[in-house]
């Protein structure tokens, strides 16, 4: 079956959309509600801050 343009086109959106990082709180929620469904998952806002801390809490250089 030959897929068409359409399904390109949101097959490359969904690529985009994670390489560029903007699929994450997306994901999140996903894993949150799969692992944790007792506990209320964290808002967008304070997902963002929350990564942030982690990517650039501690040693960040090369050498």
């Amino acid at each position: 079956m030959m897929a068409g343009p359409a399904h390109f086109l949101r097959t490359a959106w969904t690529v985009l959309r994670e390489v560029s990082g903007d699929a994450a709180y997306d994901l999140y929620l996903a894993r949150h509600r799969e692992r944790h469904p007792d506990q209320p998952a964290l808002d967008r806002e304070a997902f963002y801050l929350s990564e942030l801390d982690r990517r650039w809490s501690g040693v960040n250089r090369c050498c």
